[in-house]
C-alpha cells in the first residue's frame, strides 16, 4: 500500500516545520545580552555553546533523513503509520534538544539581571578556585545562578542530561536567600564538593571501607550502614569544611534550623544524614581537620537549640550509635586514601595548614592593616578568613555582606580582565609580539 498523498505532504510540512524552528535557535552568545563582566567565562561558554551545536547538528541531519526517507522508495511505500511513528520519534528528540537548550537558556538569562549577573561571574571564580586540586583531576568550567529553593544544588558535569548526552559544565543552583553573606560559601564549597567527590571516585572507594567495618554488635553494624548510606552528602560536606572552616558548619546550621520534628527526622530513604547529626558530623570533622575549642562550641550551642530530652527511643538510639562511631568514621575519612590521590590521604591532599584558624585570625588581622592582600588571596581562602572572623566576633554581618558583594564584583572583573588579556596576547602576530 503507498503512502497517501495527503499523509506524505502533511509529515513533509511537519518536518520542514521543525527545521524552521530549528533554525531559530541561535548561539547563547549572539542574543544573551549583559555586562561583559557577567558573562560566562570562555572555557564555560564554549563548552555549552558546543554541545548544544553537536545537537542541533545531530537533530538537522535526522530531519534531513527522514525527509529524504519519505521522499523515496521506502516512505512512498510505507503506511500512513508507520511514517507518522518516524515522525512522532523524531519529534521528540526535537523537544529533548530544546529542553536541554532551556536548561542552559534559564542559567544565562540571569547573567542580564542588574547585579545579581555580577555576582553570579564572581560565585563561578568562588567555585572553580574552591574544586581546584592541581596535578590531581581536570575540574569542568561551573555555572552558578540563584533559585527561590532554600537549599543549593549541583547538576554534575558529565552526567547525562534529560534525553541523553552528558552535560558538559557544572551547573550549581544557589537559593538566592543566601546572598549575599557568608553562607554562601557553605552552600556553594557543598556542592562543589559533589563535583570533587565524583572526580575522585570518592564514594565507590569509602563504601568498600565502610562496608567492612559493619561488623560486631547491633549499634556498631548500625552506625556504620547509616554512614554508608549518608556517605555522599557527608563527603561534600567534608569538602566544604576543609576549604572554608568554621564557616561551614555555621551556615549549614542555618540551613537545617527547622521546627523540632525536622530536625530530629529519620528517613531511611533520605541520602542526606538526620539534620542534628549532620551538624554534629560537621563540626566532629572541623574539629578533626583543624583542632580548636570552637567546634565543641558550636556542637554544644546546636544541642541547646535542640536538646534530645524527649525523644523516641527509636530516634535516641539512632543517634547514640552514631554519636558513639563517630570518632572512628570522621578519622576513617580523613585518613582515606582514594587511588586517584596516588597514595595521598584527603587530609593531605586538602592542604589544611593555611586554613588552621590561628592562621586565619591572623590573615585577617593582616589584611586589616593592608586590605590589599584581601583581593590577591585566593577566593576560598579569603571566605575561610571571613568565616573565622565572623565566628571570633570580629566581623559584623552587614559589614561581612557588604564587603563580600564588593570580592564577588572584584574576582568577576579579575577574571573578565585577565581572558581579555590573554585573548588579546594570543591575537598578536608572533613576528609582531617578538
Amino acid at each position: 500500500m503507498a503512502l497517501p498523498p495527503l499523509a506524505r505532504s502533511m509529515l513533509r510540512q511537519e518536518a520542514r516545520a521543525l527545521l524552521g524552528r530549528l533554525a531559530r535557535i541561535k548561539p547563547f552568545a549572539l542574543q544573551e545580552t549583559m555586562l561583559p563582566a557577567a558573562a560566562l567565562l570562555p572555557r564555560a561558554q564554549s563548552a555549552v555553546e558546543r554541545f548544544l551545536v553537536l545537537g542541533r547538528r545531530e537533530l538537522r541531519t535526522l530531519i534531513e533523513g527522514y525527509l529524504a526517507w519519505i521522499d523515496g522508495p521506502a516512505g512512498r511505500t510505507a503506511t500512513p503509520e508507520e511514517a507518522h511513528r518516524r515522525f512522532v520519534l523524531l519529534r521528540l528528540r526535537f523537544n529533548v534538544v530544546l529542553t536541554q537548550f532551556d536548561l542552559f537558556a534559564d542559567v544565562i538569562t540571569q547573567r542580564s539581571e542588574a547585579e545579581t549577573g555580577v555576582w553570579l561571574g564572581g560565585l563561578d571564580v568562588l567555585a572553580g578556585d574552591a574544586l581546584a586540586l592541581p596535578g590531581v583531576y581536570e575540574p569542568p568550567p561551573i555555572i552558578c545562578y540563584l533559585d527561590r529553593d532554600f537549599g543549593a544544588a549541583i547538576r554534575r558535569a558529565r552526567t547525562r542530561l534529560p534525553g541523553g548526552g552528558d552535560n558538559p559544565v557544572a551547573i550549581v543552583r544557589m537559593p538566592r536567600e543566601r546572598m549575599v553573606g557568608s553562607g554562601i560559601a557553605s552552600s556553594l564549597v557543598h556542592e562543589v564538593g559533589h563535583q570533587a567527590a565524583s572526580l575522585l571516585d570518592l564514594v565507590p572507594s569509602l563504601r568498600a571501607a565502610l562496608q567492612q567495618r559493619q561488623r560486631g554488635g547491633q549499634a556498631e553494624r548500625l552506625a556504620w550502614g547509616l554512614w554508608d548510606r549518608w556517605i555522599s552528602e557527608i563527603v561534600a560536606d567534608l569538602w566544604s569544611v576543609a576549604r572554608v572552616g568554621v564557616v561551614s558548619t555555621m551556615g549549614l546550621m542555618a540551613v537545617v534550623a527547622l521546627p523540632r520534628p525536622f530536625v530530629f527526622r529519620l528517613n531511611l530513604d533520605d541520602p542526606h544524614p538526620m539534620p542534628w547529626l549532620r551538624v554534629k558530623l560537621s563540626a566532629a570533622m572541623g574539629e578533626a581537620l583543624y583542632p580548636h575549642p570552637q567546634w565543641r562550641r558550636l556542637a554544644a550551642l546546636w544541642e541547646s537549640y535542640y536538646p534530645r530530652a524527649g525523644l523516641p527511643p527509636q530516634v535516641a538510639a539512632v543517634i547514640d550509635a552514631v554519636e558513639g562511631a563517630m570518632p572512628a568514621f570522621v578519622a576513617l575519612l580523613a585518613d582515606h586514601r582514594p587511588p586517584r590521590l596516588r597514595g595521598a590521604s584527603l587530609r593531605e591532599a586538602l592542604e589544611l595548614g593555611p586554613r588552621q584558624p590561628a592562621r586565619l585570625a591572623g590573615l585577617w588581622q593582616a589584611w586589616n592593616a593592608e586590605p590589599a592582600g584581601l583581593y590577591r588571596a585566593r577566593p576560598a581562602l579569603v571566605l575561610a578568613v571571613l568565616g573565622q572572623a565572623r565566628a571570633d566576633g570580629r566581623l559584623d554581618p552587614g559589614d561581612e555582606a557588604a564587603l563580600i558583594a564588593k570580592l564577588l564584583t572584584f574576582w568577576t572583573l579579575r577574571a573578565t580582565v585577565n581572558t581579555a588579556a590573554l585573548c588579546a596576547e594570543a591575537a598578536v602576530p608572533p613576528a609582531l609580539a617578538a
